[in-house]
């Protein structure tokens, strides 16, 4: 969401492979641009959100599920959009989604994701229907 590809802090979560395939398939579609950055010692390649409209689609998609259209249910909830607040939350910017919220607002919407993401992953994989790699993405960043 912060258009962030590179954390030193977050070097064991790196898939490369991966994560340069999706970055490259989001710079093809014009979401996000390709920079060289100098990180002390040596460049690294990074990629910037350089389509602010579709950022702004995305947080507003995460905000109104989790406010307008929240099913309290995972089970019910769309695949996507619970693997984004998964993945949010491990990359350390699902706060950043709830940013510009009113603080009645945030606080609702903090709650409710603190609930979802407090469950227990391996009985909600146990319950899900197609959802369980979502699961296991959370059970796995829980544990480390």
């Amino acid at each position: 969401l912060a258009g962030e590809t590179w954390n030193p802090f977050k070097l064991q979560y790196q898939l490369r492979n991966v994560r340069e395939r999706v970055a490259k398939a989001l710079v093809e579609k014009g979401i996000l641009s390709t920079e060289k950055q100098n990180f002390l010692l040596f460049d690294m390649t990074t990629h910037p959100v350089s389509n602010a409209g579709e950022k702004q689609r995305l947080l507003r998609k995460l905000q109104e599920s989790v406010l307008e259209r929240w099913v309290n249910d995972p089970r019910r909830m769309e695949r996507r959009t619970l693997a984004l607040l998964v993945l949010a939350h491990s990359s350390d910017v699902l706060e950043n989604v709830w940013a510009e919220l009113t603080d009645d607002k945030y606080d609702v919407a903090m709650n409710r994701t603190k609930d979802l993401l407090e469950m227990d992953p391996e009985v909600e994989a146990a319950k899900a229907r197609g959802a369980e790699m979502i699961w296991a993405v959370l059970a796995a960043f829980n544990k480390s």
